[in-house]
């Protein structure tokens, strides 16, 4: 199931080569083969149809907004814990304070 899926690999003509022979009536000539054209890739392209492309902008959306309201929310998380020790640091304080001077 989580096996990657690779494409098969491209199978091209191969071209015979062959040694030129040697002739006493003139130079060696060779023909060029002509050679079939190799697709690029068997992969489909994909297409976006204006539904498929209303719904990638719309899930775009969605996780940009899901993620800035979690974001948001640790921060407050912070905010308030960062308050409420230094309510409990002045609260502490004052009472040492209090102490120390015998009240």
């Amino acid at each position: 199931m989580l096996t990657p899926k690779y494409p098969p690999t491209d199978t091209a003509p191969t071209v015979p080569t062959s040694a030129p022979t040697a002739s006493s009536t003139g130079p060696a000539t060779s023909t060029p083969v002509p050679v079939a054209p190799v697709p690029v890739s068997n992969r489909p392209t994909i297409q976006l149809t204006p539904g498929s492309t209303l719904a990638l902008v719309g899930g775009g959306t969605a996780v940009v907004l899901i993620v800035g309201t979690v974001l948001v929310s640790m921060l407050l998380a912070v905010a308030i814990t960062g308050v409420s020790v230094a309510i409990c640091a002045v609260v502490l304080r004052s009472l040492l304070n209090d102490s120390r001077k015998g009240r």
